[in-house]
């Protein structure tokens, strides 16, 4: 019987048309690649709260029709790709997109195209990626570090998922592939535009304002060709660019299709807040003695419509001082340099992002904390000295902690907004520990070692207490990609690496 070609196939295809010379590279990378991918759905099955896994044991897992699924016992704070395969009922499976199909549950057909195309990309990213040295480089320019990350999200089984974006447009325009993209400007009237902040002259044309686009946004979505601004360098978002200049702002672009899990859009919301939340970062960040900085929003606008819109703001290297020869590094990219390496580099990094993390927490702020969103600012040497966050349109605010320290809520109102103790620690503690150092550890083992040493001289606060005794909450990624009709994030629980017990340890069942 014909089979219809395959995601890896197509991409094959592709390549030998737009980039020969990658063919063999990209064919050598797809083991490694399944194996990466397949290493974060296992994590997944074993750790989610999945509604058709009835059981689990250590590397074993009942499925609520009486299957069994097999596989090594799931670390879920590794990085490393540790699954080669699983067996579904005797049947041996090295393809998370073939797994997910054997499976047989609501919504997987959907999904296993979805890991089929993070295969893909992964391997290909894998094939076309500059190469990078781990020895600590002396980088002026902060794209360099964001183009570092050529695996994507640490823990997602979509980690370079990107449906809809032909071969020939990933190399074009993704991070790892290309140090360059050239931005679109769209111009529309300033009557028909809702803008905050300051949008600067150099986007304006008398009456008309310049929108920058990305480009595969003004093909696919705009539908129409647009001036092309100066050269921008994407950076490990995709569509977030730095413009040209050592310490030029960033520009994050709406980009309406769905990469990882969501659909890079910009509201109409988070446009008509962004001024707002920029300004009360500002002031909370004061209140950390020195050891955070947030990013400014310099301006955001939109034609009134998700698909056309536009945030710029501050490089996050307006907080290095480069005289001193300090760098400001996203935390995503500290696994491609040596410094994780060292137990006492990872405790000092995690003492300084949990007493920051949570001396907001206490004061109202629940940051979202992954390593995206973070970068530390690094002395010559690779000492951690600041945090920088920057993308504020995920934090949560509790009204109720702020006014127990005399802190006037700001004029927001919707998600951001919330007393529920359990939302706010998730969204820290999700974010910070399960994701940032989590990632950056690379083990559960590691891990653990660095926050015993780091929590040691915190403050005893609530918050601490739930973080030392109570399972670390993790978005669940994969349920989430398994129930389209839930809106909202979902979550899961994993053991928490400061309980005695090994982060490995499950409960054990007869087969």
């Amino acid at each position: 019987m014909h089979r219809p070609p395959t995601v890896e196939a197509e991409v094959a295809d592709e390549l030998a048309v737009v980039r020969p010379g990658l063919v063999s590279r990209y064919t050598a990378e797809l083991p490694g690649a399944r194996a990466a991918v397949l290493t974060r759905l296992w994590r997944a099955l074993a750790h989610e709260p999945l509604p058709w896994i009835a059981r689990r044991g250590p590397g074993v897992l009942r499925l609520s029709d009486g299957r069994w699924l097999h596989g090594p016992v799931a670390d879920p704070y590794a990085t490393s790709a540790y699954v080669s395969a699983v067996r579904l009922d005797g049947v041996s499976y090295d393809d998370p997109a073939r797994l997910m199909t054997g499976l047989a549950v609501p919504h997987g057909a959907y999904f296993a195209s979805e890991l089929a195309h993070s295969v893909a990309s992964l391997a290909l990213s894998r094939a076309g990626q500059k190469g990078h040295p781990k020895e600590w480089p002396n980088w002026d320019w902060d794209w360099e570090w964001e183009q570092r990350v050529v695996d994507g999200h640490p823990f997602h089984p979509n980690c370079r998922s990107r449906p809809g974006f032909s071969v020939d447009e990933q190399l074009a325009y993704g991070p790892e592939h290309s140090s360059h993209v050239r931005l679109g400007l769209m111009p529309v009237g300033a009557r028909e535009c809702l803008v905050t902040g300051e949008w600067p002259d150099r986007m304006r044309d008398g009456e008309r304002l310049l929108i920058p686009v990305h480009p595969w946004q003004a093909e696919h979505v705009l539908k129409r060709p647009l001036d092309l601004d100066a050269a921008a360098h994407p950076l490990m978002s995709l569509r977030t660019l730095a413009l040209p200049g050592v310490r030029g702002p960033h520009v994050k672009t709406a980009l309406s299709t769905r990469l990882t899990s969501s659909v890079r859009d910009i509201s109409q919301w988070s446009i008509s807040t962004s001024a707002i939340l920029s300004a009360f970062a500002e002031q909370m960040a004061a209140r950390t003695d020195g050891l955070l900085h947030t990013t400014r929003t310099i301006g955001a606008i939109t034609a009134h419509s998700p698909d056309l819109a536009a945030v710029l703001r501050e490089s996050p290297q307006v907080y290095g001082d480069q005289a001193r020869g300090e760098r400001v590094v996203p935390v995503a990219a500290l696994a491609t340099t040596e410094l994780p390496r060292s137990p006492a580099w990872l405790a000092d990094f995690a003492r300084l992002a949990l007493t920051v993390g949570l001396r907001l927490l206490e004061l109202g702020v629940a940051l979202e904390a992954h390593g995206q969103n973070l970068l530390v600012v690094l002395s010559p040497t690779g000492a951690p000295l600041r945090l920088v966050y920057r993308d504020l349109a995920d934090i949560r605010i509790s009204p109720a902690r702020l006014a127990r320290h005399g802190i006037p809520l700001p004029e927001l109102t919707g998600r951001v907004v919330t007393d529920d103790e359990t939302t706010l620690r998730r969204k820290l503690f999700g974010s910070l520990v399960a994701g940032a150092l989590a990632g950056t550890a690379g083990s559960g083992t590691a891990l653990r070692a660095a926050l015993e040493t780091a929590v040691r001289d915190l403050p005893r606060t609530p918050d601490l207490v739930a973080l030392l005794e109570e399972p670390l909450p993790t978005k669940a990624l994969t349920l989430m990609r398994l129930s389209p009709g839930t809106p909202g994030d979902q979550w899961a629980q994993l053991p928490n690496p400061l309980r005695s017990e090994t982060v490995l340890e499950r409960d054990t069942f007869d087969q």
